[in-house]
């Protein structure tokens, strides 16, 4: 890159986030202009690292990682305790649901970029009690039916452990000795995933909810993500089985295109049900942000001589494309990303914020043409994370909706897990966006 383009990226970043500085109060004390475009960078990467040290705080203050007996509501110390009555104490959230798989996703991701290991320590911790308990718990479940890690022990969907799982394999790419503890639990949710969720006839992940032969969106990333990091985590020891769920992975991927890809929108509509003769689409913005986070995880990790890579990959390009039509001036994205009536919403927000910039940073897609929408996405982003570091305008968990009316009412709150992980991947993402752009990239 010569030094005319250089200079060119590194304005438009620091350019971006000077005016994110200035629009907010806290931040108006500080008069970037005064300093050197070093300064600058190394400025807007500390208020970054500001805005998720901030949710970090309140993540790691409300989220405990212990067990306790809802009988008398005392700490299990001594696994060998836990019985019926013993459940992870939950704390604002629940630490081993599909929601925070994408939080412990999140806080490794922020630790690699940032080497702040809290962040890495964070989901250690929590991924190390449910790996040791999880004998117990899995014992209490035989011989209860009902455990305080049923999910994880006998899941029912792919919501139990999809996401949980894949998180689990990140982490043991990291942390070789937390593998060893969390490979059981990693195992079964393969299992689960590979093996027993249920399919349609041309092997399709399918759910038998709200009817029977239903497609959703969202199972992209529930189920896709874990084979293909399984792949990677067993690929030195079995690499003709690493190949064989390389494959499924890509397989997936096309057979969600086929059932829910509107190619003249670039986007996918929410779900698809066997008897119906016409299907509803509805661009719900969270499930086109799992598509989009799936497809970019699958990415990370697929072979780059894969026979598939390059169509997904064009895949991945053209959502990107759909969805960039559609940002708000605030770099936000609707509920219902084609319905401007329909409020913003900050998990998807930031769900594409993080693609688009990883893709930038990875060398996928043109910086130059897609750096300003990764620059709105983040301050629009920032907007939504309050002094206590609660991440605000996520929408709760959704089901299938067959009327626009449903997507619209449902309602947003602080206390919808799906927001955390989506907001520190992007921040995670950006602080390298900004690093990239100063080295000259």
């Amino acid at each position: 890159m010569n030094n005319f383009f250089k200079f060119l990226v590194l304005f438009l970043v620091v350019g971006a986030y000077a005016s994110a500085v200035f629009s907010q109060n806290a931040r108006q004390q500080v008069d970037q202009r005064r300093m050197t475009p070093e300064e600058r960078a190394r400025f807007q990467q500390n208020q970054i690292k500001a805005d998720l040290d901030r949710i970090f705080n309140y993540l790691n203050e409300n989220t405990p990682a212990q067990i306790v007996s809802l009988e008398s509501g005392e700490v299990i110390e001594d696994y060998k305790n836990i019985d019926a009555s013993s459940v992870l104490e939950r704390g604002a959230f629940g630490i081993h649901t599909y929601e925070w798989g994408v939080t412990y996703s999140g806080m490794l991701k922020v630790a690699e970029i940032t080497g702040d290991e809290k962040y890495a320590n964070y989901a250690y911790e929590r991924l190390n009690l449910i790996g040791e308990s999880y004998p117990y718990f899995k014992e209490v479940q035989e011989e209860t039916g009902n455990s305080g890690l049923r999910g994880l022990i006998t899941p029912k969907w792919l919501d139990d452990c999809g996401s949980m799982g894949a998180a689990m394999m990140k982490a043991s790419f990291r942390n070789p000795g937390l593998a060893k503890i969390i490979r059981p639990v990693v195992d079964n949710a393969f299992d689960f995933v590979m093996h027993k969720e249920y399919r349609l006839y041309n092997g399709i992940l399918a759910r038998l909810r709200p009817t029977k032969n239903s497609v959703w969106l969202d199972d992209m990333y529930m189920g896709i993500p874990p084979i293909a990091y399984m792949a990677r985590l067993i690929e030195k020891e079995d690499s003709e089985k690493a190949d064989t769920y390389y494959d499924e992975a890509a397989l997936q991927i096309e057979l969600f295109k086929k059932i829910l890809w509107i190619p003249e929108n670039n986007l996918y509509r929410h779900g698809w049900i066997e008897k119906m003769e016409e299907h509803p689409s509805f661009y719900w913005a969270r499930a086109n942000g799992w598509a989009l986070l799936a497809v970019c995880d699958v990415l990370d990790v697929l072979p780059e001589d894969h026979i598939a890579r390059d169509g997904i990959m064009e895949l991945f390009k053209n959502h990107i494309r759909g969805l960039v039509v559609l940002q708000s001036g605030d770099g936000l994205w609707h509920q219902l990303l084609d319905r401007n009536d329909s409020y913003l919403e900050t998990s998807a927000s930031a769900m594409f914020t993080y693609c688009i910039a990883h893709a930038i940073n990875e060398g996928w897609i043109d910086g130059m043409v897609y750096e300003p929408v990764a620059q709105a996405g983040w301050r629009g982003v920032t907007t939504k994370i309050n002094e206590l570091g609660q991440v605000e305008d996520t929408c709760i968990g959704t089901g299938l909706g067959f009327e626009p009316g449903f997507y619209y009412k449902r309602p947003a709150s602080v206390f919808a897990a799906h927001g955390y992980g989506p907001v520190l991947l992007a921040g995670a993402e950006m602080i390298k966006r900004i690093e990239n752009s100063f080295d000259g990239e």
